[in-house]
């Protein structure tokens, strides 16, 4: 894996709606610019993007938690995306996102039941990505259904791949449109 740039983005919230938050509400970005070893060409085998995913997941997980300064069993939501350029496929994000992230990540965030949700798309410099989120052991719990914008002003280059992996020690601010509460839910089948 050949890594260009990493790159951290703590957002906290400390008014929403006009209402003080407290405590504030944080996300945290961890995002890797990376060489796309496919880039301009057509390849079957994938293994290589997939083993990268797997590799990323901690190190991007980690690398999110940290800038929450919180114990990874504090993490509450969890989300990942991919921009690739325009060099490459969306099945080089994929082979990223998809196989073997996911246990890593897990283990950077102390567990995890709930499938994990993604986005990816094609871009060139500074094309944005929502990164979508929900809590990491329920994904129904309602109050934890968001997302992160994230955009890497250079990147990615048409032949590299940005991957972000989000983080949050919250929920929304504010949240009060019902539905599963965090602590009422199961965490045993990941979804309720």
């Amino acid at each position: 894996m050949e890594v260009r740039k990493y790159v951290t983005i703590v957002e906290e919230t400390l008014i929403e709606g006009g209402k003080k938050v407290d405590p504030p509400t944080r996300k945290a970005a961890a995002i890797a610019v990376i060489k796309n070893p496919f880039a301009g060409k057509y390849v079957e085998d994938l293994t290589l993007l997939i083993d990268i995913g797997e590799e990323l997941g901690g190190i991007l997980g980690r690398r999110a938690v940290e800038a929450l300064k919180i114990s990874p069993k504090n993490a509450e939501s969890y989300g990942k995306a991919a921009i690739v350029g325009v060099d490459g496929e969306l099945e080089h994000a994929a082979a990223i996102l998809h196989p073997k992230l996911g246990g890593p990540l897990r283990e950077a965030v102390g567990g995890g039941k709930a499938i994990i949700p993604s986005a990816k798309k094609m871009g060139g410099p500074g094309t944005e990505i929502d990164v979508p989120l929900h809590y990491k052991d329920a994904a129904f719990v309602r109050s934890h259904f968001d997302a992160m914008t994230v955009k890497v002003p250079d990147a990615p280059r048409s032949d590299e791949i940005l991957v972000a992996i989000v983080v949050t020690d919250s929920g929304r601010p504010h949240p009060r449109i019902g539905g599963l509460k965090k602590e009422e839910a199961k965490k045993e089948d990941g979804l309720r």
